[in-house]
Parts: C-alpha cells; structure tokens; sequence
C-alpha cells in the first residue's frame, strides 16, 4: 500500500527541507549583506510604526526603598498604545549608569520584574530569575521594567478572550492589518528606549534590552533593528526556528511569516555584529531545545568572526530549564558593561 500523509506537519516539514532562505549569510561582506537583511527583516515584521507621537509620560506612582527610587510611569508609544512601566533608580548615583530595558514574556505581567508577586505562580516566576529589575537595580543599573502587548495590564478587556495567554486575537488582528506582534511590540521598546535615554542618570551610550522566554524574544528582534542597544541579553529563546517554532507548539505571537523563506534566527543574530551580546539558554529547556540553540549560535559567532569580533558573542547555558539564570547572567552582562573602553 502506498504510504500516506495525513498530518499537516508532515507536509510543512518537507517544505521546509526544500526552503533556502534568501538572505542567509553565506561568508559575503558583513556590512551590506546586515542592511539588506535588516531591511527585509522590518518589511517582514509588518514595517515599524514611525509615528514617534508626543509620549505623554505621567507618573502614577512612587515609592522609596532602601536602595532605589521605584516610579511607576505611563507613556503613549503610538496613538491608542499607552505603556505602563516601573523606572528603579538606585540610590547613590554618581555621573551615569548603563540603562536596562527589563521584559516578561508569557506571564502575569511586568509586575514579576520588580519581585512582586500579586497572582497564583508569580512567586515561582520570581524564584526562576525573572525579577530582572530588581538585579539591574542591584547591580547599579536603572531599569526600566515596561508592560508587552497583551500580558498584565494590557490585557485585553474589551473582547472575550478565548485563550489562556491572551495574544491570540491580538496577534492575528496584527496580520490582517499587515503587521505582527512582534513588530508592535518591538516598536513599544524602541519607544521605551527614547523614554530611558532621556533619563539624566542613563549613559545613552549602554542601553541593555533583556528578557526571558517572550522577552528574549522581543530584546532580538528589538536588537536586530535598532542599533542603540548596545547589549542583548536574549533568554530562553534563541535557537533555530526548525527546532523550536516548526516541532513545538508556541503561542501565535511567537510569529513572522514568511521568515524562513528569508533567514533563520542565526543569521538574524549577525544583525547585532560588532555589538556585543550575550544569549542565555537552559540545557533542559524543553521549548527551545539546546541542539538547535548551539547550531544558531555556531551561525552566529561565525559572522561576528567574519566581522572581526568573535570574542563579542557569548552563550550562557543554565543546568536547568525555561528560565532565567541571574548567578551565571550578571558577571558577563557587567564584564560587557563595565569594561575599560566600554562602549
């Protein structure tokens, strides 16, 4: 009997066999081939929302901790897109500071990067590491922690949600009107980026993006198209997509069409060459499998070798699983930060 095919993945894995992206870096010039790819890569993205409207910041709350100054802001990144955040400013402040854009992903909001725990889980998020700008703060750093689309309290209220995370519907209204998620949120942080360089104790010139899961997500796509972060710190995301979005399920935000056709996440990470940046992976992680997070990086490292600085790209692996790890990020994220010359 002739063998047949009834699952749709087995027709979308052959065709992926059969796709070579167009602009995946093949030993050419780094220089053009990065700004053909960037290029592409915004186009595919839905374009970017150049509306840079009046942000209209307002301060809603304040508060004093030992060591930081927290004040939870507003600010409109594009008309209808309001952005809550907290702004931690530690005490003690002399001349500048590097400045961190903090970021969760699938979760109860950003209220888990500032170690506060208001629903059931939030404190098994906060102990996997993901209380990022307490660290930032910690460490010395302003940190911004900002709100994404479709998580906490910008969840949507106005229609019936029929999914458990909430970014379905918003997702997929994004490519009826030509554009993703990811291309709105990515917007959302270049705007966050205006709002933290504006900060009189941030050197604009150390501007770090970094998240977990859904944040790593955002913090390199956020860094492939926007050259003032200086330092990504991606976690638990980078990988190639065959591995992790063509064999495993991940939510519709997760998503750019047509994306393979053009480059895999490898090559996306040559954008960020000569800039530093450090990738964060758990060797158990079971959504972004570690193979596929060693071949992109192998890919990666070998454009920033064509380009001159190897040593700039680095790979963190944790012994555990989805999450962040704080204890092996830090010392490379202030190494980068802190160095002599640095930027």
């Amino acid at each position: 009997m002739t063998e047949r095919y009834y699952a749709p993945s087995q027709f979308h894995l052959h065709r992926l066999e059969q796709t070579t992206p167009e602009l995946a870096w093949h030993g050419q010039p780094v220089g053009p081939w990065q700004q053909a790819l960037r290029e592409r890569l915004v186009d595919l993205m839905g374009g970017l929302d150049d509306e840079r409207c009046d942000p209209n910041v307002e301060e809603l709350e304040r508060e004093e901790t030992e060591g930081a100054v927290r004040r939870k802001l507003v600010f409109t990144s594009t008309p209808f897109a309001d952005v809550p955040c907290h702004l931690l400013v530690p005490k003690g402040i002399t001349g500048t500071v590097p400045g961190v854009i903090c970021l969760q992903g699938h979760s109860t909001g950003m209220h888990i990067s500032i170690g506060e725990a208001q629903y059931e889980g939030d404190e098994a998020s906060i102990a996997g590491g993901r209380d990022i700008a307490i660290q930032a703060a910690a460490n010395g750093y302003v940190a911004l922690a900002v709100e994404q689309r479709c998580f906490g309290e910008r969840k949507e209220t106005l229609q019936e949600q029929r999914s458990n995370h909430g970014c379905l519907d918003a997702s997929m209204h994004a490519l009826l009107l030509g554009g993703t998620m990811i291309g709105e949120r990515v917007w959302d942080v270049m705007r966050a980026i205006d709002l933290l360089r504006d900060q009189p104790e941030v050197d604009p010139d150390r501007i770090v993006v970094m998240g977990n899961s859904g944040g790593g997500t955002i913090t390199f796509f956020t860094a492939a198209v926007d050259d003032r972060v200086h330092l990504p710190v991606p976690s638990c995301y980078f990988c190639t997509f065959s591995a992790c979005l063509m064999r495993i399920y991940h939510c519709t935000d997760n998503y750019i069409p047509g994306i393979l056709k053009v480059a895999d996440m490898g090559d996306i990470a040559g954008l960020f060459a000569p800039r530093p940046v450090i990738f964060v992976a758990g060797e158990e992680d079971p959504i972004f499998p570690i193979a596929g997070v060693r071949e992109a990086f192998d890919r990666a490292q070998a454009i920033y070798a064509a380009a001159g600085c190897a040593d700039r790209c680095r790979l963190i692996v944790g012994p555990a699983g989805h999450q962040f790890y704080p204890d092996l990020a830090w010392p490379e994220i202030r190494a980068v930060l802190e160095a002599p010359g640095a930027p």
